[in-house]
């Protein structure tokens, strides 16, 4: 069996945990941010999980991960 290519993209966004749960960063932080508040820019900061959805296709993108 070849060796499988991850995918660049993917690599960069996404992590796996330990328990198989899919960490990502959050959106809407890149431009535009006089008009959100501080509130809204503080709660983008951190990382969350991938919608259960998602989870799948992202795994098939990085089969060794």
């Amino acid at each position: 069996m070849p060796k499988l290519k991850s995918n660049s993209g993917a690599k960069k966004r996404f992590k796996i945990t330990k328990n198989g749960k899919v960490k990502r960063a959050m959106g809407f932080k890149r431009h535009i941010l006089e008009s959100k508040s501080s509130k809204r820019k503080r709660k983008l900061r951190g990382t969350t999980t991938t919608n259960e959805v998602e989870v799948d296709r992202i795994k098939r993108m990085l089969p060794y991960a």
